[in-house]
């Protein structure tokens, strides 16, 4: 039997080979360009060939935990992608301080690292409000501004118009302000 769109999900989990095949035909241009936006200017064309095959080896390894269809198959290999070029960027940052020494290394101010904490807290506020919004609008508010994908390509990704994810991304920034606002209230007051 070959995987098909209707049913390579169940056969990525019983690790079929033709599973990952299709995987890897149908999702290579995608996690490409999520891997390329993280690293590309940054990072050499190996390294980036490296990075789309760790997040098909992970998927491979780990496939037989998600849950979901195609659509939902589509958004968790992007946040795979994402993830295994940020720890790459991260190893090859580390790598590069090493080699450069202590010399070069810029001086970090107090001023920098509460700036650096409050950025932090405040993202850590908004996942928290985040969590209280339905799924759609918390899948579009994930695909706009943590894999920074278009109003276009989100709409594409999710089957509904370019129209009703700005609607959504509108309400949502309201909703959001609210959010917020309360959970600041309550702790402040």
């Amino acid at each position: 039997m070959k995987s098909t769109e209707k049913n390579f999900i169940r056969r990525l989990k019983r690790k079929k080979e033709d599973a990952i095949e299709y995987v890897v035909d149908t999702y290579l241009p995608i996690v490409k360009a999520v891997v390329y936006k993280v690293l590309g200017p940054l990072q050499t064309d190996a390294d980036i060939d490296e990075c789309i095959s760790d997040v098909f080896l992970s998927v491979w390894e780990n496939g037989d935990q998600f849950e979901g269809g195609p659509a939902d198959f589509k958004k968790w290999i992007c946040m795979v992608a994402k993830y295994k070029a940020i720890d790459q960027y991260r190893r090859v940052g580390k790598k590069r301080n090493r080699e450069q020494g202590m010399d070069n290394m810029p001086f970090v101010s107090e001023t920098n690292i509460t700036g650096i904490v409050l950025a932090k807290e405040e993202q850590e506020e908004l996942l928290v409000a985040m969590s209280k919004l339905n799924d759609m609008d918390r899948d579009i508010f994930t695909m706009k501004y943590f894999l920074d994908m278009s109003n276009g390509e989100i709409a594409e990704s999710l089957c509904v118009t370019k129209a009703a994810v700005d609607n959504r991304l509108y309400r949502g920034k309201k909703q959001l302000s609210v959010l917020i606002k309360g959970e600041w209230e309550e702790e402040y007051i």
